[in-house]
């Protein structure tokens, strides 16, 4: 896996929220949706989803078989992934929490209350993209993986990146990024940066920003989150993406 910058035209203007603890803004305009009614098409959309369906059952699989874990030993059930699989957009948060792990699915309870409105903020449903995480099983207590977890649960981000084929990837939080891109670095140092990682030959379109959980402790951060979400919303329009 190689990775390099993508030159990105960052010169956004500066829009403040009315407060720190103001939510994102909505766009009233009703979300675009593009449905192809070609036979052909439609067949060929099935097959590739269930393709998908059973790389994705394989990789539940392999997760499942990783032996002397202590995030696995500990864990209820691994949350693997839920969302549209056939989505151009990959949101890659860092690992559950407790709620996940009791219901094995993404982003549940407030931090999912929050992630939705942020993703509403740029016209897109959560339901409309693909989301999971770099690690798959709860951390004891809710603690951050180190960085030997991280590496391990990498190889199998790799290869659910492989399978979704996304245009787009959101990194949320340290853990994310530094399972995709090698980076323990300061998030703040390298959120809403365009990136490009190259898994399989394949290029793919990567952004860093902060995590829902994240912004809900420290919510003055908000407002670069917004920044974040406006450069993921002009590359969906530079790449002509319909949701």
């Amino acid at each position: 896996m190689s990775k390099k910058v993508i030159n990105q035209n960052t010169n956004y203007k500066t829009e403040l929220l009315n407060s720190v603890e103001s939510n994102f803004t909505f766009d009233e305009k009703p979300i675009n949706r593009l449905f192809n009614t070609s036979k052909g098409l439609q067949n060929d959309f099935h097959d590739e989803k269930i393709d998908k369906e059973k790389e994705l059952t394989k990789l539940k699989s392999q997760i499942n078989s990783i032996e002397d874990c202590n995030l696995k030993d500990n864990s209820k059930n691994i949350v693997l992934g839920d969302g549209n699989i056939n989505s151009n957009i990959m949101l890659v948060g860092e690992a559950p929490t407790d709620q996940e792990d009791k219901t094995g699915l993404t982003f549940m309870g407030e931090v999912g209350g929050l992630l939705k409105k942020m993703l509403l903020a740029i016209n897109i449903k959560k339901e409309n993209i693909y989301s999971t995480y770099a690690v798959n099983f709860r951390p004891p207590e809710d603690r951050k993986p180190t960085s030997s977890e991280i590496k391990r649960y990498s190889q199998f981000l790799q290869k659910h990146i492989a399978i979704i084929k996304p245009k787009i990837i959101i990194l949320m939080g340290s853990t994310a990024m530094e399972s995709l891109t090698g980076l323990n670095s300061k998030i703040s140092t390298e959120r809403g940066k365009w990136k490009e990682i190259i898994i399989k030959n394949i290029s793919y379109n990567v952004i860093i920003t902060f995590n829902p959980s994240y912004l809900l402790r420290v919510p003055e951060n908000k407002r670069h989150s917004w920044e974040d979400l406006k450069r993921i919303k002009q590359k969906i329009s530079d790449l002509n993406l319909n949701f």
